[in-house]
């Protein structure tokens, strides 16, 4: 699973005109998924999602986690973060799932995100044509890859 984390002051998803998510406060997760991942992915990502201490504590330092704050958080599937670019110009999307993978483990990990966050995660609607608007508060944008643990 490849994930990009933005801390958001507010964030939302639309789709067909219409707000289907919306945030204050939190994270926004743009999620990527690959044929090899699997639950340990799933719930180590959504472990480091909701722990990650990239909110300003008392003296402006990153010391507080989505927990701390009471945060929400949005989880967008954007099988482009799998993009190759080594040849030509045009990317290939080749190592991304197909959605009979891909739906069910997203939906997975949204659950395995509400059940580490105490609370509802909003979502985009897999597949569809969505519209993401975001305040990123910061910038603080973190990049995790479940096969890269650094």
């Amino acid at each position: 699973m490849r994930a990009v984390i933005q801390r958001v002051s507010r964030a939302s998803v639309m789709v067909d005109r219409q707000v289907i998510s919306s945030i204050q406060t939190g994270l926004l997760v743009l999620l990527g998924i690959e044929d090899a991942d699997g639950n340990e992915d799933m719930e180590w990502l959504s472990k480091k999602v909701v722990n990650l201490r990239i909110f300003n504590d008392e003296e402006g330092v990153m010391n507080r986690s989505v927990l701390d704050v009471e945060g929400d958080i949005i989880v967008v599937s954007q099988f482009t973060l799998h993009a190759q670019t080594k040849k030509g110009n045009r990317p290939s999307y080749i190592k991304a799932s197909k959605p009979e993978i891909a739906v069910p483990i997203y939906e997975a990990f949204v659950q395995q995100l509400q059940n580490d966050l105490g609370k509802k995660v909003g979502t985009g609607i897999f597949g569809a044509d969505m519209k993401v608007d975001l305040l990123n508060d910061g910038p603080v944008t973190i990049i995790i890859d479940t096969k890269n643990r650094e």
